[in-house]
């Protein structure tokens, strides 16, 4: 699974999907034209009987007419779908809501909600991205789930009860797994817009059908017969637009979702949670149906099929097709004693308690983190690896089951003081600011906070720098991420300001680390995507040719905070170049006053395509590690300048 050809493959299918979309408004707009051709010829004859019908004749007769209704109905299409598209540009909570979903809240004291709760964490630590906002469809039996949003930063998990009170830890973690492979590779930001999209194709039948329940409730129907017609048709016809809507969504989805199961398991590395979800879904009477009647716009974001989609309709492969890829073994008849064990209310939550969990069993002290390091104890601040440049660009976006198990580890030995700060809205921000204070140059940035917030705000800031001060360099980005919910709920007015003192903070006499520089950078990227999803993107169209200036100065800044030689720190700047740039000599020049030029390139740099950003990143690795090693607190610089570009990195680089 590569980050970069999804990502990529996803672009091409929104190309696709306008093209499916302008071909089936079409079809609508020439449906309506036809009707209409034939009600005009119909009232022609009505008039001169002896008249013979003559549909070109018709057509002739009448271009204005028709003319006009093809941009009427052209128009309702576009605006429908503009308006729709519009409405849901807040991202996956505006899904969510619209499901009728109910927020898990981080101080909930619910043992499910606290169970999914920390499994989206522990995901997303491995993951590398923030964590997303949690959902439960509290009136769903059905086993099903979907992740929304446009990017990871505004990204939604919505789980139905059903999932919560029918499925163990290791398949609801399978779950989940599958929705943030849906989160990582883009689909995402191509399902919400397939929902606008496909809503302006629908709306000519709902039109109709409005008409019809109107006219249902008038008392003098005379005359109201062509009305009637028309109506009866417009809404008939529309139904072609729902013919071609769950085309597009079938011929797009499908694919993806094989992409998903696969990633699942990559991820957890076993098969039995994931197949053990499918495997209950079959055997159980509610299946992953959902009881809401508003669930089309919906079908093509669901872990399994909720409506019953079959045939050239369906929008997600057969579910014994699934469950067989998982589980070569797998007879449909054991969905008989699947259905006898699981109709009955089992404590899956006990069940738990008493079985091991996948997810537990790989952090004994024989299993290693990093080269060197075993677990339980995280490699020292002053560990060292060996990395391999295309290993580490495969693992963007590509989180594996050592990532998982890694991300359990930090979940787990992150403080709980911490760990509470974190999910706590009033004090999100303090944290943040706090992992944001350069600990030699900390009195300007202090003076910043205070002209902002007060000195209250600077003495709470002050009070957490002793215990961040001994956190491990690992732990200090999944903190950040775990954080990032918290900050999502306050007024847009605060998070403005935040990015505001951010960028402060990062100026502040020029004395800010090039990771806190670089963290700050991130954290202002997702703010900014949190507060205009729509606009958010994980690959752009820049060429590496047109970003050639910003790529060097990166590439030789990165070279000179991982050397503290300078011979050495150019030998790895020209490793670096002639990665990205081949055949050609660049001089050696790393900006003294780095904070303005490195801002500069990591926003330019964000918007290059994804062949661009791939080779970027193994240029960053090769630089960074041209002496043959890579220290943690390197490791954790690169990773967080790969966030700031909207390329997240597991917690473990390739070796």
């Amino acid at each position: 699974m590569n980050f970069f050809e999804q990502q990529e493959l996803a672009r091409k299918q929104s190309r696709r999907m306008v093209w499916l979309f302008m071909l089936a408004a079409f079809a609508v707009i020439v449906a309506i034209d036809v009707v209409l051709v034939l009600i005009l010829a119909a009232t022609s004859l009505k008039s001169q009987p002896e008249a013979m019908f003559s549909f070109s004749a018709t057509l002739a007769n009448h271009p204005g007419a028709l003319a006009l209704t093809s941009v009427l109905t052209g128009m309702v299409i576009g605006i429908s779908s503009l308006g729709k598209m519009a409405s849901l540009r807040s991202g996956g909570k505006a899904v969510a809501a619209s499901m009728g979903a109910t927020q898990v809240s981080t101080g909930s004291t619910n043992l499910h909600h606290r169970r999914l709760r920390n499994i989206v964490e522990e995901m997303a630590i491995a993951s590398g991205v923030p964590v997303p906002e949690v959902y439960v469809l509290e009136q769903e039996p059905g086993i099903n789930a979907f992740a929304a949003g446009f990017s990871p930063a505004d990204a939604a998990v919505v789980v139905t009860q059903g999932a919560l009170e029918k499925l163990t830890r290791d398949e609801l973690q399978g779950v989940i797994a599958h929705e943030f492979s849906h989160i990582l590779n883009g689909d995402m930001r191509l399902n919400i817009r397939l929902m606008g999209v496909l809503f302006g194709i629908l709306v000519v039948g709902l039109i109709g059908r409005k008409i019809l329940e109107g006219m249902r409730h008038t008392r003098d129907s005379k005359g109201l017969g062509p009305i009637l017609l028309a109506a009866l048709a417009i809404m008939i016809l529309g139904y072609v637009g729902l013919f071609f809507g769950r085309m597009i969504k079938a011929s797009i989805s499908r694919s993806r979702e094989y992409l998903a199961d696969a990633s699942a398991v990559q991820f957890t590395r076993q098969t039995d949670g994931l197949a053990g979800a499918l495997k209950k879904v079959g055997g159980l009477q509610q299946g992953s149906k959902l009881a809401a009647t508003d669930t089309e716009d919906v079908s093509h974001m669901l872990f399994s099929d909720g409506i019953g989609f079959s045939g050239l309709f369906a929008t997600h492969p057969p579910l014994l097709e699934r469950i067989q890829r998982l589980d070569k073994t797998f007879d449909p008849r054991q969905f008989a004693d699947i259905h006898k064990h699981w109709s009955n209310k089992v404590d899956v939550l006990a069940l738990d308690a008493t079985t091991p969990s996948h997810s537990a069993l790989g952090l004994t002290a024989a299993t290693p983190m990093l080269r060197g390091a075993v677990a339980p104890g995280l490699p020292g601040a002053h560990a060292q690896v060996r990395v391999e440049a295309k290993a580490v660009a495969g693992q963007v976006g590509n989180p594996a089951a050592d990532d998982y198990r890694a991300a359990d580890q930090l979940h787990t030995h992150l403080p709980d003081s911490l760990k509470q700060i974190a999910r706590r809205p009033e004090q999100a921000e303090t944290l943040l600011l706090a992992l944001l204070i350069d600990p030699e140059h900390r009195q300007p940035q202090f003076r910043a906070i205070a002209a902002a917030h007060g000195q209250a705000v600077v003495e709470a800031v002050r009070a957490l720098l002793p215990e961040l001060a001994i956190l491990h360099p690992m732990m200090r980005l999944p903190l950040a991420n775990l954080a990032f919910p918290s900050l999502r709920r306050r007024p847009r007015p605060e998070l403005d300001a935040f990015v505001a003192l951010i960028d402060q903070l990062a100026k502040a006499d020029g004395t800010v680390s090039p990771y806190e520089f670089c963290l700050a950078a991130l954290l202002r990227a997702q703010v900014i995507d949190f507060l205009d999803p729509a606009r958010a993107r994980a690959m752009g169209r820049l060429k590496l040719h047109d970003g050639q200036q910003e790529a060097l100065c990166l590439l030789a800044l990165v070279a000179k905070f991982g050397h503290d030689r300078a011979a050495d720190a150019e030998r790895a700047f020209q490793v670096a170049a002639s990665t990205v740039y081949q055949g050609e000599a660049h001089r050696y020049a790393p900006p003294a006053n780095w904070h303005a030029p490195l801002a500069a390139a990591l926003a330019k740099l964000d918007r290059l395509d994804a062949t661009g950003k791939q080779i970027l990143i193994e240029a960053l690795v090769r630089g960074i590690s041209q002496d043959g090693l890579l220290s943690v607190p390197e490791a954790e610089l690169l990773r967080v300048v790969c966030a700031a570009l909207h390329c997240p990195l597991p917690p473990i680089l390739s070796f």
